[in-house]
């Protein structure tokens, strides 16, 4: 396929539901070769065929992105699937609700593991390889949650967003010399298809209310805003996260 990704390779963790799904099948659409990487392997394998029924090339490996040799592994496949990696996008989180005081060690661990240290390991194992890529490109879906907003359950998703956002900006500094940019999206409320089949109309119609622009986010807006850092024109946008919230974190919206 040609496109403005024609002839990259691209690693997306969390691959196959929500935001990675749609920033998948987008990246394959502008002709990147995709590394759909997820822990649920029937809607990763969904994506991958609806890639591939599309024209695209994709593979699909099923795992649990929490652990330093989980992520020697995703780039390893995508090593053995394309011969080549120039993109990865470490979309897939853990966000288990808690509060501070209830909150067990497994659980913090866990999610740090995830959402935070997962970005550490991402950079070092794959940086060999998207330096020799003309257009490398590290990628992160981070959250308003933390940076932005706070919310009463979500003390250790908040501070591991908050703290993927520094990391964001560090490694920017350093992978630069590599001729890297890293980068990250912030997405506000956004309506994937699990968060629709988990919420009443009433219930989505209230959360839309306290938006200014009336309602949540798609998962495609998010991608389409990943893919502008992915491509090869952004090549002087770096240390950046970009809020994509329809105005949530400007304050509660006020409708008559």
């Amino acid at each position: 396929m040609v496109g403005a990704l024609s002839g990259r390779a691209a690693i997306v963790t969390g691959g196959g539901r929500g935001i990675g799904k749609a920033a998948s099948v987008l990246f394959a659409r502008e002709g990147a070769s995709v590394l759909v990487a997820t822990r649920t392997p029937g809607p990763g394998e969904q994506v991958v065929d609806a890639i591939r029924a599309g024209g695209g090339k994709a593979d699909l490996l099923a795992i649990d992105i929490s652990t330093r040799q989980s992520v020697r592994h995703v780039v390893a496949k995508a090593l053995e699937s394309f011969g080549r990696i120039d993109i990865v996008l470490h979309n897939a989180a853990a966000m288990t609700p808690s509060n501070i005081v209830s909150l067990s060690d497994d659980t913090l661990d866990h999610i740090l593991d995830v959402n935070l240290k997962a970005a550490f390991w991402f950079g070092a194992e794959a940086l060999p390889h998207l330096s020799k890529s003309d257009a490398g490109r590290l990628l992160f879906t981070s959250s308003i949650t933390g940076s932005q907003q706070s919310h009463p359950g979500y003390a250790a998703y908040g501070a591991s967003k908050a703290g993927l956002n520094g990391f964001i900006r560090q490694a920017a500094y350093e992978f630069s010399a590599h001729g890297i940019t890293v980068n990250g999206v912030a997405p506000g409320i956004v309506f994937t298809e699990a968060a629709l089949a988990a919420l009443s109309p009433s219930k989505q119609d209230a959360i839309s209310a306290r938006i200014p622009r009336g309602r949540a986010g798609a998962p495609e807006e998010i991608a389409h805003v990943l893919l502008m850092l992915a491509h090869p024109a952004a090549s002087h946008v770096t240390g950046q996260i970009i809020v994509v919230d329809g105005g949530q974190s400007l304050g509660m919206a006020q409708r008559e």
